[in-house]
């Protein structure tokens, strides 16, 4: 009885299993037909189409911060950047020596220092001095002798005692005696011994041991050949003084441009060492011949250097505009810069502009010449190209 029971029951459980697995293949039936068939009126999404990320629409109230203008012919001068470095000015520059042999007892000034007219730079000693000064009292007592002469002359002829011949001899006599005088006095002066000094020796008679060497030109000692206890000789350079208020740029300018600088030709000069500053300037010389080295040909500019930032030796770069050529160009405000390309913005309708790759040459003042990708009577933007490209970056991103 107890057996029978238990196969009842689990046949029941049997036919139970049975249903419920019955039933989860019926919804997942469903649930795959309901998948595979999609609802009335649905259809399948469209491909997407990919935006000319290099076209910018703008709005209307915006087209007032752009400026259009046609791609032309200009007259374009082309600068020629030639480099150079600075020099001193011959023309504002003075060597200055000593007239005489002596040794250098003192050195006043050294390299770099700015000096007045008149001041000393060094003092030497010399036997020349010594003779000279005594040729010049020499020349002075013979004056007086003969001014006293000329005094006793004039009396005895008042007198009757002589005659008129021997009044006019010791005239004679006066005058050469005068000029031997001034000309040792002039022999003083060259030696470098000032007028204070020279009428205390005549009227005191004490001789000077040493001779000042002084600047004859109010500027900066460029240069020094002079050691204390050096024999300076006459012609020896000792100090070079250079008024630097005004200061040369040479350069070398290739043979084949030789046509294209003049005299007194404007340039500009720029100089790293003042962050590039531009000085104006213009072309005092250029060589009548070529360097057979470097077939180059010698050029110098003059530039005013009032607050003397250009310093001798420094670098300097020459930009020279050529002649006037007519090319088709673009201003350099209509430019610009993208993955290393240089580019414009095309006008496509009144409020869309597509940004296109053009090749362009160096630049020529405010404009670039260009090579390739425009041609003449293309409406471009010429100002506010910056800003249209920072618009199109911004809906690209959009």
């Amino acid at each position: 009885m107890t057996i029978f029971v238990s196969r009842r029951l689990l046949k029941l459980s049997c036919l139970t299993i049975a249903c419920l697995l019955a039933a989860c293949n019926n919804n997942d039936a469903g649930k795959s037909n309901k998948s595979a068939v999609a609802p009335a009126g649905a259809s399948a999404a469209a491909p997407a189409v990919k935006a000319d990320v290099m076209l910018v629409t703008i709005k209307p109230e915006m087209a007032a911060n752009f400026t259009v203008g046609a791609a032309e012919m200009a007259e374009i001068s082309i600068p020629q950047r030639i480099a150079g470095r600075i020099e001193v000015n011959d023309q504002y520059t003075t060597r200055i020596g000593s007239a005489i042999t002596g040794r250098v007892t003192e050195v006043l000034a050294a390299v770099g220092d700015h000096v007045k007219r008149g001041q000393a730079l060094a003092r030497l000693a010399s036997p020349e001095l010594t003779n000279a000064q005594l040729a010049y009292l020499r020349a002075v007592s013979g004056a007086k002798l003969a001014e006293r002469s000329l005094e006793r002359a004039e009396q005895l002829i008042l007198a009757d005692v002589i005659g008129n011949a021997e009044l006019q001899r010791r005239e004679v006599e006066l005058s050469t005696s005068r000029a031997e005088m001034r000309a040792a006095a002039d022999q003083l002066k060259l030696i470098g011994m000032s007028s204070a000094a020279i009428e205390r020796l005549r009227e005191v008679g004490a001789l000077t041991s040493e001779v000042t060497i002084t600047a004859t030109r109010n500027g900066v000692v460029v240069e020094r050949k002079v050691s204390q206890g050096q024999v300076a000789q006459p012609g020896d350079p000792l100090f070079t003084v250079a008024d630097l208020s005004n200061v040369w740029v040479v350069g070398s300018l290739p043979e084949q441009d030789a046509g294209s600088v003049r005299m007194n030709q404007q340039v500009e000069v720029e100089v790293p060492a003042l962050e590039n500053a531009k000085l104006s300037g213009k072309i005092v010389f250029v060589s009548d011949s070529v360097n057979p080295d470097t077939r180059t040909i010698a050029i110098r500019t003059e530039v005013a250097n009032p607050k003397f930032g250009l310093k001798p030796q420094m670098l300097a770069t020459l930009v020279i505009n050529s002649k006037l050529t007519r090319q088709l160009a673009v201003p350099t405000s209509a430019v610009v810069r993208e993955n290393d390309r240089d580019h414009v913005f095309i006008k496509v309708t009144d409020s869309s502009f597509r940004l296109t790759a053009v090749e362009l040459e160096e630049d020529a003042g405010a404009f670039r010449r260009v090579k390739k990708g425009l041609a003449e009577g293309n409406e471009i933007v010429v100002a506010g190209a910056f800003h249209l490209n920072n618009e199109r970056k911004r809906a690209e991103l959009e």
